[in-house]
């Protein structure tokens, strides 16, 4: 613990210099606030007049990163950790500034995807090789997106076809016998463009609970290898039918097999577990410019998690529909937003067959010149079995000089309880939704390529949805879930970027206290500490990266009992073009070869090695 705390004090070193030698920064402008996000208020806006805390990760990113896994890219963004019960293809939790996984609402080209067995997206479904950008909201959203969005919302975007013919095959290898190939094309002539992916992943995996019986060589669980085989594809289509409106269609299938250890094991007869997902969204979306100052977007989504278990039996199927008319009228530096939106969730869980339906009018207004901008957003759902329930939002940001500038917000959120937790043999009809109240502050500075920033926050939650119980307490004898918690996620990020001497340097880290209001006690597998240093620079025709990720102490369990060490890792990347149109790729990700835990007994890759190579006419 001492020397990951020694670490997380290094982290400070690159804030330090931001801070201290701003005179070194570059003068351009930094390339970043050209973005354009749409996350934070569902209408495009440029990310320097966003007031909410918002990360974007682009292609670029994602292919230097040389992951598998989603959640290997986004525990690299601040604010963000990860629990996993195992490699790559295992079950993934991702904590939104320590938020529940289930959290923090997930759009897939704007599809929305959530479980209502487990509640929350399924991240080890999601195929990275298809996903061409990232945007990460952290804070309540639930004014904007309604019930889900209490922690934050991800939305991830797949390729969009852009003028010409752009063909695309990168294959790879790696440790554990890792294979990867992925392969698509994206275009547009005159009014119509289109993209394709697909993409095909398998890797022999390693064994994912090594742990023995005390004393005795015999294991407690198989003592296989689990790997994983994951095949998935994309299609986006667009036709502009003329100036003033146009059309899209998205698609993405993706089809997960995984090995996994069961709690139960007989060493005579030793079984191979399987789990099989399968994920499906579906996106039709009609937008229309009316004049100059109004516009409307019309969407009808769906989506479908299919989760199966084998040799034990056991398939959970989550369908969600979702029509949302958007209304914008910009008026000069004024925005006015009105939205109708209808959701339905229905699951598929013997013996439950059981649905439900939310409507929702959400308003915003926003407002932006040189020195100050306004966001307001308030929402109304209507929920079939809850009735109905508002949410608010009001976010400040005044720049106090062209460099410096403060923010300040306040939201209310809401999650309602999935179908299971309700109508499952440990449910309970009668839960409430879990409802949380948000503020916090910021201050940013930029100047030219370089920035840094400070977010303090609390997002305080009622009615929290914990396992509780036993016989007597629940209609199930092994327990039910209750709202019985009340949990404080609160802390600082600190972030920044520098450029020195042709070095690109990042940094934040994150001070948080994620914990149960009434125990006191710090939530499971989120840390107090955690934080992310990176450096990359060009030498020659290579891009070399090196990156080191710090996290402290956690717990397993909600009582605080079973410690999962802090740790630390180091990780190196290069990239350069070997021939025309080809570039090569190469990672080691754990340089050091440490063993650390994300779930108590459940084994983390090693030192792993990457090479990939890429190929795409320009």
């Amino acid at each position: 613990m001492n020397t990951c705390i020694s670490n997380l004090r290094l982290a400070l070193v690159p804030l330090a210099l931001a801070a201290a030698f701003p005179s070194l920064a570059q003068t351009q402008a930094a390339p970043q606030l050209k973005e354009t996000v749409v996350t934070a208020t569902r209408s495009a806006q440029p990310l320097s007049d966003v007031v909410a805390d918002v990360s974007i990760i682009d292609r670029e990113q994602i292919e230097r990163s040389g992951a598998v896994a989603l959640a290997d890219v986004l525990r690299r963004v601040h604010g963000i950790e990860i629990g996993r019960n195992g490699g790559p293809g295992a079950t993934t939790s991702v904590f939104l500034r320590g938020a529940e996984s289930r959290f923090t609402a997930v759009y897939i080209d704007g599809v929305r995807v959530d479980s209502q067995a487990t509640g929350g997206a399924a991240w080890e479904s999601i195929p990275l090789a298809l996903i061409e950008r990232i945007e990460v909201l952290r804070g309540p959203a639930a004014a904007v997106y309604g019930s889900d969005a209490l922690g934050g919302v991800i939305q991830l975007f797949t390729q969009r076809g852009e003028e010409g013919f752009a063909p695309f095959v990168e294959m790879g290898l790696g440790t554990h016998n890792t294979r990867k190939l992925n392969a698509g094309f994206s275009g547009a002539s005159g009014s119509f463009d289109y993209a394709l992916g697909v993409a095909h992943e398998t890797s022999d995996g390693f064994d994912t609970k090594p742990q023995r019986l005390s004393g005795s060589a015999t294991p407690v669980s198989n003592p296989d290898q689990d790997g994983y085989r994951s095949t998935s594809a994309n299609a986006r289509l667009g036709l502009k039918i003329n100036a003033a409106h146009r059309l899209d269609a998205t698609l993405l299938s993706s089809d997960m097999r995984s090995q996994y250890d069961a709690f139960s094991f007989n060493p005579a007869r030793p079984v191979d577990d399987l789990s099989l997902h399968k994920l499906q969204a579906l996106g039709l979306n009609w937008q229309a410019q009316w004049s100059d100052a109004y516009s409307t977007r019309l969407s009808v989504t769906e989506s479908q998690e299919r989760y199966e278990t084998t040799p034990s039996v056991y398939l959970t199927t989550t369908r969600l529909r979702g029509y949302t008319l958007q209304n914008e009228l910009r008026l000069g530096q004024h925005l006015l937003t009105a939205a109708l939106e209808r959701k339905e969730d229905h699951l598929d869980n013997a013996p439950i067959n059981q649905g439900r339906s939310q409507n929702a009018l959400a308003l915003g207004y926003g407002f932006t010149d040189k020195r100050h901008t306004v966001q307001l957003n308030l929402r109304h759902d209507k929920d079939s079995e809850f009735g109905g329930k508002t949410t608010g939002s009001a976010a400040y940001a005044y720049a106090l000089t062209p460099e410096w500038r403060a923010t300040a917000s306040a939201g209310t959120a809401f999650r309602a309880p999935t179908l299971y937790q309700r109508f499952s043999e440990y449910g309970v009809a009668t839960l409430v939704p879990e409802t949380s109240r948000n503020v916090e502050l910021g201050l940013r500075w930029s100047q030219g390529v370089s920035s840094a920033g400070l977010v303090a926050y609390r997002n305080k939650v009622d009615n929290l949805i914990s396992y509780v119980g036993g016989p007597g307490a629940c209609a199930s004898p092994w327990g039910c879930y209750a709202n019985t918690a009340h949990a404080q996620y609160s802390g600082v990020t600190l972030s920044a970027a520098h450029a020195l001497s042709g070095i690109n340097l990042t940094a934040s880290l994150d001070l948080q206290n994620p914990h149960d209001l009434d125990t006191g006690k710090q939530l499971a597998r989120r840390a107090k500490q955690h934080a992310i240093l990176a450096a990359d620079t060009r030498v020659g025709g290579w891009q070399l990266g090196a990156e080191a990720q710090f996290s402290g102490q956690r717990f397993d369990d909600v009582a605080n009992k079973n410690v999962l060490a802090g740790y630390s890792l180091f990780n190196l990347s290069a990239s350069t073009p070997i021939a025309k149109d080809w570039t090569l790729l190469a990672r080691v990700d754990n340089l050091a070869d440490k063993q650390y835990e994300l779930a108590r007994t459940y084994a983390t890759a090693g030192r792993t090695l990457y090479v990939g190579v890429k190929w795409a006419p320009k």
